[in-house]
Formats: C-alpha cells, structure tokens, sequence
C-alpha cells in the first residue's frame, strides 16, 4: 500500500489521539487531524479503507531497553532479558509485555533490544481498534519514529508532552515540567548533548546545544522513518484471517486432535498426579524460605539457590549490610506515617550506600511529606522526577545516612 494511517494512542482513553494519512510515493500529506477519545476512533474507518494502519504506542508507556544477554538464540535471549530488568521495573514481570527488535549488535555489545508495556495497556490500546472496526497490525513506540541524529538527540512538541530520541534504542515522552527537571541533569553527562528539535521546546541550560530543524507535524516527520520495531508480536499479534477451506481443515484436525486426547486421558491424570506433588514439594520449599527470611515478598523456585546465596552474603556482616539495615528501619517508619505511598520496587546500591525507592501515592503532596518524615529521620533524600498517572502519581527517591 502506498499511503498509511497513522494513529497516535494515549495513555487514558478520555485523551485526544492524533492522526495522519501520509502518502509514501508522493512524500506528502494527504489528510491529518485530532479525534477528541478513544471512541471517536470509529470516525477513521473511512480513512483506514485500502490502506495501512499503524499505531503509535506513547513512549511515557513504553520502556526500551539496549541489553548485553548471553545466549546465542533469539529464543534464549528472549527468556533471559526480562529476569535481567526484573530489579529495574516498576511492575511485576509477569505483568508486563516485551516486544523485541530485529536488530544486530550494536557498538557498546547490546545483543537484545527490547520495548516493555504493561499487558493491561496493551490490552487497552488493541481493544480500542477493534471496537472501532480497525486493522492494525504494526505498532511503534513513537520516540523510535523520530529522526535519529548521530552523537545528538531529536525532539518534538506534541500537544502538551515533547517526545525525545536519545539514540538508535533510546527514547522516551514526557510533559513541560519534566522536561525543566531533566534538563538539569543532562548538563552533566559527559559529553553534554546537543538537541535538534522540530518544533519549539522548551528553554535548556546554556550548556546543552539546540538546533533548530524546519517545523514540521510530529506525525509526518514520524511517518518517513523506517520501522525497526512491531510491538504486535507474540500474543498480541494480530492473526490473518483465514479462507473458508483452511477453517474446514483446521475443524478436521481439530477434531482428529480431539480423538487423541480422549485416548491420553490415562496418562494425562498420571501426569496431573505427579505435578500435584511437585506442587507441593515446591510449597514446601517456599514456606521454609519464607519463614527463614520473613521479609521476602517473593520467592521463584528457578532462582532460590542464588536468592539464598545472595540472602547470605548480605547477612554475613560486610558493610554494605550494615548501612542497608538501619535504613531500612527508618523507611518502615516513614512508610507507617505516610500509608498513601505504596513501594514499586526498592534497590541498595552498596558502593554509594543509598537506597532507590520507586513509589506510587494518590498526590504529589505525599511525597512532600514522605520526604519530609525521612529528613527528620537524619536521611539525605533526593525526589526524583513524578509522573501523573490518572489517578496516581508515580516518582522516585534516592536516599542516603546524612
């Protein structure tokens, strides 16, 4: 097809979505505009007749992530990488999606690139199209279609977020006021970037170059990169529809599958059997953990060895524990005095001997007052940036022994 509806989602369905129709022979525009939610969606179908359809997934819902993972399999890479980000994310692996890219090593060693949503979103966004009556087969992370400018960075206003691509598998989107915290700490990375922006942005600090690029629609400037990932993939890959002979031979094997499963009965309630008491036995195992280190939330059969090991080596009375645990007392107490704010993950850093929270709270003011509860603690506490989620905000902390 030589033109392509582009739809830029959102995070919540009461968000407007931006939309495109560009044409890939004449490198132009043929139609745009902004549908005012997700249900106006439908209004598209007429644009979406005869051509394709791709979905830009927001980069403030979409992590990616360069890694370097051992294994020389697509497939064992891809079992790998998430166990590897598992003490980086703000949710629980099994909630979460992860999309990989088909690209070769990269100069700093990367092997695995990958793009991570939660399910629930993903769901969401899927289920939005086909309400609407809408193919989609390909979906990008949005900072992935921005020019990639090589040692520099690429920005673009849209609406009231600005999106950023750092580099071939860096990227994401973020509003106004994240932008004037962040920009503080990108003058200290060495070397300091510079930026090329296609639309205004706003101010940086002096030491960061900004070059300004002709002003274009995000969504066309978006619509001439290559695709070097599809989201919908795995079990969200959307499935070709069949041809009425192919369903009729899929009924008959279907069927004959059927009549083998019949004559497997035995051996599959032998099997149930002795899966129940591996079940068991792995309880057990779980239950005697727990009770050993009651402070554990969450124990994998496939990893308790090295959980244990590492368990020990902190308990072995090294130095970095012994500044771990008397923090460790002081965030309980805090978190006693602040019950809205609610731990996403927590990570000690033992050469700088600080804690990093990710939390959720329901305002900004308990972060305000989280904060404030470690400082009388005698905790040197740094807020990172927050990130409104609807109903929730979502932040970090670095905290450390004044």
């Amino acid at each position: 097809m030589s033109e392509t509806l582009y739809i830029r989602l959102a995070s919540q369905a009461n968000q407007p979505l931006p939309w495109l129709v560009w044409s890939h022979h004449q490198k132009e525009i043929i139609a745009s505009g902004e549908l005012p939610n997700a249900d106006a969606l439908v209004n598209l179908q007429d644009k979406a007749n005869s051509r394709h359809v791709v979905a830009l997934a927001p980069s403030s819902d979409v992590s990616l992530k360069a890694l370097k993972v051992p294994g020389k399999s697509r497939k064992a890479i891809a079992q790998t990488a998430p166990y590897m980000l598992e003490e980086e994310l703000a949710h629980e692996v099994e909630n979460l999606f992860f999309a990989y890219g088909n690209l070769s090593q990269d100069s700093e060693g990367h092997n695995c690139f990958t793009a991570i949503a939660t399910k629930d979103k993903m769901v969401m966004w899927q289920s939005w199209l086909m309400q609407a009556g809408l193919v989609c087969r390909t979906m990008i992370p949005e900072a992935l279609m921005l020019h990639e400018h090589q040692g520099s960075w690429t920005a673009i206003a849209l609406g009231d977020q600005l999106i950023l691509r750092q580099g071939q598998w860096q990227g994401f989107t973020l509003d106004a006021a994240q932008w004037l915290v962040l920009a503080k700490q990108w003058q200290q990375l060495d070397p300091v970037p510079s930026i090329h922006h296609y639309s205004p942005i706003p101010a940086v600090p002096a030491t960061i170059d900004t070059i300004a690029e002709p002003e274009e629609l995000p969504l066309a400037l978006m619509a001439e990169q290559p695709v070097i990932l599809n989201m919908l993939q795995g079990e969200f890959a959307v499935k070709t529809e069949r041809s009425p002979a192919m369903k009729y031979w899929l009924t008959a094997a279907g069927l004959l599958g059927f009549a083998i499963l019949l004559q497997l009965g035995a051996k599959g309630a032998e099997l149930y059997q002795i899966n129940q008491a591996q079940a068991q036995l792995e309880a057990q195992i779980i239950s005697a953990y727990k009770k050993a280190l009651p402070e554990t939330k969450r124990v994998r059969i496939s990893t308790v060895r090295s959980q244990l090991k590492r368990k020990v080596a902190e308990l072995g009375g090294g130095s970095e524990s012994a500044g771990f645990l008397p923090m460790l007392a002081k965030l309980e107490r805090a978190f006693k005095q602040v019950p809205s704010m609610q731990t996403q993950s927590i990570k000690f850093d033992g050469k700088r001997n600080e804690i990093r929270l990710q939390t959720e709270a329901k305002d900004y003011q308990s972060f305000d007052k989280f904060k404030s509860v470690l400082e009388q603690a005698k905790l040197d506490v740094k807020l990172g940036a927050q990130n409104n989620q609807g109903e929730s905000v979502t932040g970090s902390f670095s905290i450390k022994e004044a």
